[in-house]
């Protein structure tokens, strides 16, 4: 599959709460790369963060295309470059000392791996935005968030219910930029025509359940079309809001055509 075979759409909302919206999504098509960042550190800080980590996962991954057998290194490489930028950025700025960004990638290669010709995703994220599989209508969640409370669900210390209401949901356990270093987690798996990928900041999932999100993927049609698409991002977004928008919202979706 070619960078041909995939159409996308995205939408990036304040929501009904912030002065200001902090998330950043973006796409270089041509190289199969699409991004999403949530920002923190405050208003200037977290846009700074996010514009920044986006735009240089982008330029690090567009240079040279995504075919290389490398793939998974070039991922960890971009991310990397984006921690830098961020990181330093903060550093030369006293105002946006502290300031980082979530981030969660879809990387859309061919034949990258050996002795095997057949496309290839793969995922990449930092922190708790998240990326969702829409496939033969049902909704897979192929990210785990880097949070003190999923932690906790996983260690079985709270539920899914107490995690949803807990006053420390905000905490993140990794971010790009807030530190040297960052540990990206990079997965890659088997495309097949007719997927159907969200990626999304928490202002999303905080306000939507899965099951919720599923109902309205639910009326996107066998034939998708980019106008399917963006009315698709305009329903999540506004029903979102519709449930309070108490953080920025951002959702980018990529569907792989039907052969």
């Amino acid at each position: 599959m070619a960078s041909r075979d995939l159409i996308f759409a995205m939408l990036s909302d304040r929501g009904r709460i912030r002065r200001g919206n902090e998330d950043t999504c973006a796409a270089s098509p041509l190289s199969g790369v699409f991004v999403v960042c949530d920002g923190m550190g405050g208003a200037a800080g977290g846009e700074v963060a996010s514009h920044l980590a986006a735009e240089t996962f982008l330029s690090h991954l567009g240079r040279n295309g995504t075919r290389p057998a490398q793939v998974e290194a070039r991922i960890g490489a971009a991310v990397q470059a984006a921690n830098r930028a961020v990181f330093q950025q903060a550093q030369r700025t006293p105002q946006l000392t502290g300031m980082g960004t979530t981030l969660v990638g879809l990387v859309h290669a061919a034949a990258v791996r050996e002795n095997d010709d057949a496309a290839a995703l793969w995922l990449v994220h930092v922190g708790d935005s998240r990326c969702y599989l829409w496939r033969d209508r049902n909704l897979e969640r192929l990210t785990e968030d880097h949070s003190l409370v999923e932690e906790q669900v996983r260690a079985g210390q709270i539920t899914e219910a107490q995690a949803m209401e807990s006053p420390m949901r905000n905490l993140i356990t990794r971010a790009v930029g807030s530190q040297a270093t960052v540990e990206p987690e990079i997965h890659d798996f088997d495309p097949r025509p007719g997927d159907l990928y969200l990626l999304a900041s928490d202002g999303l999932t905080r306000d939507l359940t899965d099951d919720e999100i599923a109902t309205i993927l639910c009326r996107v049609p066998p034939v998708v079309t980019q106008a399917v698409l963006h009315s698709t991002c305009r329903e999540l977004v506004e029903a979102a809001n519709e449930r309070g928008g108490g953080d920025n919202i951002t959702v980018l979706l990529v569907s792989l055509k039907r052969t």
